[in-house]
This record gives C-alpha cells, structure tokens and sequence, in this order.
C-alpha cells in the first residue's frame, strides 16, 4: 500500500506472510510436488490459503 508515494511500512510489515508461513508453505509445495506454489512475495492470507489447500491435498494423497 502507498501512502503519498511512500510505502507505509505497518501496512506493507502486516500484509506480508510470516517467516513460519513462509517455511511451512516452502516445505508443503515441496513434499506435494508442487514448488510453484511458494512464492517470497505472498500475502499474509494468501500464504494461508496456499498453505491450507496443500494440506488438504496432501491428506487427500495420505488417505489412499
């Protein structure tokens, strides 16, 4: 977000996903063969989203 051209570091810090998101959705696209789902530069909600959906598909894969 930008504020008068400058980028509101509060806003831009809190919008940002977490370093254990960060990690977890790295070990997560890892182990479900798909890496193109991690990305440095993910939202906070975003990250959870993709975080969430791995997870279910890799139960999904475990349950067979």
């Amino acid at each position: 977000m930008q504020v008068q051209g400058r980028y509101d570091a509060k806003v831009f810090l809190t919008e940002q996903m977490t370093r254990t998101q960060g990690l977890r959705l790295k070990r997560l696209s890892e182990e479900a063969y798909q890496p193109a789902q991690y990305a440095r530069d993910l939202s906070f909600s975003e990250a959870a989203r993709r975080i969430q959906v791995l997870e279910a598909e890799i139960d999904l894969a475990n349950s067979f």
